[in-house]
């Protein structure tokens, strides 16, 4: 392994309160980057000398050394920086996905997401950027709200409001600019995606990957009735493990896509910390440190 980084469902995985669950005693971590040190002669796709990255989750990547399968890992180029390997196969996947099978997007069209400066966020913001979408991007007011504002913008955001901005009657000015959203992405749940909802666009899809602040989603039946929205789930873990069975190709064209975003610098990593696996009690303590904004990364 040469780095592994430290996300929220590792550390739900390790409270045990996931929804995927590996049998003890276990290792930590589902994603993460390695160099092939050799091979069975069975093995065809990769050779030594190849980066890989999991397809599969609770793979455990917190670790200096592993033994797995062939079909777990997918080739990744080793000329894109190890943070951007190491972090592709998670969050920039599910970004990939959100924008890609639940609305047909085209450029000069709106999305709408909460939780706008996660790993998630952050790459839905790239990603629709090189597509021509149009982001609005919702986030929790704080001290360095302005400093926040800038580097989400500096990524291709082209809105930035706070939650508290959101339920303001205001909202409606800023659709004198560009069309009303056709996708929400909600990784929050409770006030935040009922305020989402009532500026969706008719028709629209609002899909929910996470649940941050514990709360239900609360949807108005006015939404449902008169604006014939939409509402669906999805978790990229269970999205790989359907498409590794009927069609693998799927997977290895993502992360071919992705991969080559970040060469060409249009999808860098957030911002993060990287620490020797050995100081991996202090990685972890700062992971769940609210508004820090740093992914910590295990460097092997």
């Amino acid at each position: 392994m040469l780095a592994a980084p430290i996300n929220p469902s590792d550390i739900n995985m390790v409270q045990g309160t996931y929804a995927l669950l590996p049998q003890l005693p276990a290792v930590g971590g589902n994603e993460g980057v390695g160099v092939v040190v050799e091979i069975g002669r069975h093995v065809s796709s990769m050779r030594p000398g190849d980066w890989v990255v999991p397809v599969d989750a609770g793979l455990g990547t917190w670790c200096t050394e592993a033994v797995f399968s062939e079909d777990s890992l997918v080739r990744v180029p080793s000329d894109i920086p190890v943070a951007g390997a190491a972090t592709v196969s998670v969050n920039p996947c599910t970004a990939y996905r959100l924008l890609s099978d639940f609305e047909t997007l085209r450029p000069g069209d709106t999305i709408i997401q909460n939780a706008s400066n996660s790993g998630v966020g952050q790459a839905v913001i790239q990603i629709a950027t090189s597509l021509g979408i149009t982001t609005i991007n919702v986030v929790r007011d704080r001290e360095d709200l302005s400093s926040l504002i800038q580097r989400l913008r500096d990524l291709g955001a082209d809105h930035v409001i706070t939650e508290e901005q959101l339920r303001k009657p205001e909202m409606k000015d800023l659709f004198k600019n560009c069309p009303r959203p056709r996708l929400a992405l909600n990784c929050v749940g409770g006030k935040s995606t009922t305020e989402m909802l009532r500026h969706l666009d008719y028709g629209g899809t609002m899909v929910t990957y996470g649940g941050m602040s514990k709360q239900p989603v609360t949807v108005p039946v006015s939404a449902l009735i008169f604006k014939n929205v939409k509402l669906c789930g999805f978790w990229v873990t269970q999205w790989k493990k359907e498409r590794a069975q009927t069609d693998r190709e799927e997977i290895v064209k993502m992360i071919r896509d992705l991969c080559d975003l970040i060469r060409r610098g249009k999808l860098v990593p957030p911002p993060s910390t990287q620490r020797p696996l050995e100081d991996f009690s202090r990685a972890l303590q700062d992971s769940q440190t609210p508004f820090l904004s740093r992914k910590q990364i295990l460097i092997m």
